[in-house]
């Protein structure tokens, strides 16, 4: 992998005070591009670090991702003299990233108030389920959960069932997506002569971001956008449709010339010139029509037949990939959307991140980290902590 002469975020010093998704992926993101994120864990490690499939040295194989390029180190925020290198850190820091409940960084005496005569700059980052103020502050509020008061549970899904998940943490990982994008905005007004300011993210109101016209639909026509399976309500023809190998493809022919080229590719040339279904409102009407014939055509063939006519006629269509058909993908491969890794000698595959800046791009400098790997560093090199009180620290339990 070559080297970058520089990164977007180097410079930027940022503390990550929280645990599974949310703030830790906003803190992924910044020291993919840069930043030095010092994650801050409690003596037992982030519970992330034990979540889903292990290594064989009991650590997740999410960790070695998630945790890229932190330094990670211990303290007890429980313990008074924890709290008292956590304000240390932070009034050296540019960025704060915390996702606890509303008022625990205060009762820790570290809430963003504590820094702003001495740190006036800092950029102090909140994930929280529901934000820092309003009725629902002080719930507890975890993804699925905020993922179905944000509404995104609510379209999800075959009418009439039950709401569906996608078997991932939308709501962490979109929180975390807004929590970085806020970080670079706060930090892009600061140097341009601002001062610091705090950022309030909350993961229903980033789920509820992507609803797109459903609130002025309702509010305009009292329409309520309801689930509506392997479909989009209003655009027509775009579906999964199951091949004769048994394997599904997703076609999406809703532009009107679009639409012409994959009738006549499914061999249904009259509804190809159908003056019904010549625009999208005529084929909403007649969805059915259309659909059964794509089902019909699609169901008679391998599916590679199918995206191979399909990308003849120039139409929208592609398979439906799980992991090791993406790390098969030549696609993939080319695009460099890979990563290899070394843990305790092994080779491992991670993700790399997007977006793809040819200027100053990001890359995996290492692994998620083992637990406290940089807390002496840390603590003695930017903190100036003799050996002694550091060694002190230790004996107390501070660091776990």
């Amino acid at each position: 992998m070559s080297t970058p002469s520089r990164l977007p975020l180097a410079g930027i010093r940022v503390i990550e005070l929280g645990q599974l998704l949310a703030g830790p992926f906003a803190g992924t993101l910044l020291a993919y591009f840069g930043a030095e994120v010092i994650k801050v864990e409690p003596p037992g490690g982030d519970p992330i670090r034990g979540w889903r499939k292990l290594d064989e040295e009991g650590t997740s194989f999410w960790w070695r991702s998630l945790g890229r390029n932190k330094k990670c180190i211990t303290l007890d925020l429980k313990n008074p003299r924890g709290i008292d290198v956590a304000q240390k850190l932070i009034q050296g820091a540019d960025v704060v990233i915390e996702n606890f409940r509303p008022g625990t960084m205060e009762k820790w005496g570290l809430g963003p108030e504590q820094f702003k005569l001495n740190n006036p700059r800092l950029v102090y980052t909140r994930i929280s389920g529901y934000g820092q103020t309003g009725p629902y502050a002080g719930k507890a509020g975890y993804a699925s959960v905020c993922e179905g008061i944000g509404g995104l549970r609510y379209v999800n899904g075959f009418p009439g069932e039950r709401p569906v998940r996608p078997n991932l943490s939308l709501g962490d990982s979109l929180s975390g997506l807004h929590a970085a994008f806020g970080i670079v905005m706060a930090l892009l007004d600061r140097e341009r002569g601002g001062s610091g300011q705090s950022i309030d993210i909350a993961l229903y109101e980033s789920v509820f971001n992507l609803l797109e016209a459903v609130i002025p639909e309702f509010d305009g026509a009292g329409l309520v956008r309801e689930p509506s399976g392997s479909t989009v309500t209003g655009i027509v023809p775009t579906n999964t449709y199951l091949c004769a190998d048994g394997k599904y493809v997703i076609i999406g022919g809703n532009g009107d010339s679009i639409y012409q080229r994959l009738m006549n590719a499914a061999e249904h040339s009259d509804l190809a010139n159908d003056p019904r279904l010549q625009t999208n409102s005529g084929r909403v009407t007649h969805e059915a029509e259309i659909d059964l014939a794509l089902t019909d055509w699609c169901r008679g063939q391998p599916s590679a037949d199918v995206l191979a006519t399909l990308e003849e006629a120039r139409v929208p269509a592609g398979p439906i990939y799980n992991a090791k058909d993406m790390l098969a993908d030549p696609h993939f491969q080319q695009r460099g959307l890979f990563e290899q890794i070394e843990i305790n000698g092994k080779p491992l595959k991670i993700p790399a991140i997007s977006p793809r800046m040819d200027g100053t791009p990001g890359k995996t400098q290492w692994p998620g980290p083992d637990i406290g790997s940089h807390t002496h560093e840390v603590l003695c090199q930017q903190l100036g902590l003799s050996e002694k009180e550091f060694q002190q620290l230790q004996d107390d339990g501070v660091l776990g």
